[in-house]
């Protein structure tokens, strides 16, 4: 059981960074300068699956143990997208205003993925706690 807690609270960091990062590019969608210098840049989570240490000696169950991880948290390296408009405190000599890549709408398609992805994770962490208590409960009264 407690294998199966250790690889769903690495599943549960992981979905938190996740949304905490399209969290992040939501809410500069539409910033066009940074500390850095230039628009905001979209940031993606970049995750690998960690095999835990195993008691079972077949591959299916050290597959099975997988840990999921953050890699890295990466910014997007694509050119920004330009918008004409002269008007803007931002924009360039030829008048055109450069804008994060990020679409709303696949970043909220995303940002519900995780969210559900989080809940199911906190759902499982539920069912283990409860059938490690029936287990306890099994065990005393034998």
């Amino acid at each position: 059981m407690f294998d199966v807690l250790e690889v769903l609270s690495s599943g549960l960091s992981a979905t938190r960074t996740r949304v905490n990062t399209i969290a992040s590019n939501l809410a500069n969608a539409e910033t066009t300068r940074t500390d850095e210098g230039g628009p905001y840049k979209r940031k993606d989570v970049v995750q690998i699956a960690r095999t835990a240490p195993s008691r079972f000696a077949t591959a299916l169950d050290r597959m099975s143990l997988a840990k999921p991880s953050v890699y890295a948290v990466v910014e997007d390296q694509a050119d920004p997208k330009k918008v004409y408009q002269p008007g803007h405190p931002d924009a360039d000599a030829t008048g055109y205003v450069a804008y994060p890549n990020v679409n709303m709408v696949t970043t909220m398609t995303d940002m519900i993925s995780a969210s559900r992805l989080y809940q199911a994770n906190v759902t499982a962490i539920e069912t283990v706690r409860r059938m490690t208590e029936d287990a306890q409960r099994i065990s005393i009264r034998f």
